[in-house]
């Protein structure tokens, strides 16, 4: 009976933890009250009484006689026993969780310090998802942040991922995650409240962070650009795939060149080797200052050679693509993101062996200036 009693109480939830000390008060006071009105005896010796008859500890001097003390004396013992190793279960399982959490924290500390680079993203909600797809695609170093221990759970594990199931806001624990190696903060909790205190916290302490916040509302626009995010975007106006974009604006070029068809699948090499991403490729028409946008986002070399193989067997779609090189001069920039500058400039270094380079980070209304005025051929 002692047995059943104790594997039942100890399966109990952790949550009882509260009540289980309330009623090992109260079974203290049944006993102390039981031993002087059953037991006849004094104070003093109902609160020993009922101290060694809880603890099961029995010494023989006081014991029961009459079949109403034994009944009383059992009662006692029985909940003793359950209520005392409950609370003592409990107590240590908050101990091993803690234990547990507390391991798991540092093992994600110890990965962020390991990170060269990496994107903080604050909620994983509908947005925040997509902005957390485009960056693993990517192959991007990201730490998700979100107080939802259960959507946390739900976030696909991936060993460039850090997952903390963390409210940003308190204790500035996302500032104490920023430094050099952080490329940038975003900010994708539904809440714009929210979004301007985790702006104006690391604003204090981190003054060139580069902050890209979510917008709920169109009219809080202005009040985060105040606050010091450098880019704020709004779901209503464009998604998760623009607020990307502008997160990783400090390392995104775009380098406008001239070449031919037969030089795609060298200049995507050299791409690729430095471990760079080819987003969107842009055709500048002669004198239009919108140019025709093709969308790649890929840096996988195999897409490279899948695509030279499938223009060499389909001679009709390389004439087609010659045909829209020639109309364009051969000009047309590529849209590049990459892990920082220092890799950009060895990325520019090495094109310029390979091909003609028109200019670094042009506007459009600049690359048409050129092309009206004929200065490039």
């Amino acid at each position: 009976m002692k047995r059943l009693t104790l594997k039942i109480l100890t399966r109990l939830p952790t949550k009882y933890v509260g009540t289980g000390f309330i009623l090992v008060i109260l079974l203290f006071i049944y006993g102390i009250i039981g031993s002087m009105i059953i037991m006849n005896l004094n104070l003093i010796d109902s609160i020993y009484y009922a101290v060694i008859t809880m603890a099961t500890v029995g010494y023989g001097d006081l014991t029961p006689h009459t079949g109403a003390e034994k009944i009383f004396a059992t009662t006692l013992a029985l909940g003793g026993v359950g209520l005392l190793a409950y609370v003592f279960n409990i107590i240590l399982t908050n101990v091993q969780e803690k234990m547990t959490k507390y391991s798991k924290e540092a093992k994600k500390m110890r990965a962020i310090e390991e990170m060269d680079d990496y994107y903080i993203l604050c909620g994983y909600g509908r947005v925040g998802k997509v902005v957390f797809d485009e960056l693993v695609e990517r192959k991007q170093n990201v730490i998700v942040i979100d107080k939802s221990e259960e959507t946390c759970e739900n976030i696909p594990k991936h060993d460039n991922v850090v997952i903390l199931n963390e409210d940003a806001i308190e204790d500035d624990f996302i500032s104490r995650l920023i430094n050099e190696r952080c490329r940038s903060i975003i900010l994708c909790t539904g809440d714009d409240v929210i979004n301007l205190f985790i702006v104006l916290t690391i604003r204090e302490s981190h003054p060139d962070a580069w902050i890209v916040s979510r917008a709920s509302k169109l009219e809080n626009v202005s009040k985060l650009k105040k606050a010091g995010a450098d880019k704020v975007v709004s779901p209503e106006v464009i998604g998760g795939h623009d607020l990307y974009y502008e997160s990783t604006k400090p390392h995104i070029l775009k380098i406008t060149v001239k070449h031919d068809v037969d030089e795609i699948y060298d200049e995507f090499k050299i791409i690729t080797d430095h471990n760079c991403t080819l987003e969107n490729i842009e055709y500048h028409i002669p004198g239009i200052e919108t140019p025709l946008t093709r969308k790649i986002k890929t840096m996988s070399i195999m897409d490279g050679r899948n695509y030279r193989n499938y223009l060499n067997s389909h001679d009709d779609q390389k004439q087609a693509l010659a045909s829209l090189y020639r109309t364009v001069n051969y000009v047309h920039s590529h849209i590049i993101s990459g892990p920082d500058k220092a890799t950009f400039k060895r990325l520019i270094k090495d094109l310029e062996k390979q091909e003609e380079i028109i200019g670094i980070n042009l506007t459009n209304e600049e690359i048409s200036k050129l092309t009206a005025k004929n200065i490039i051929e």
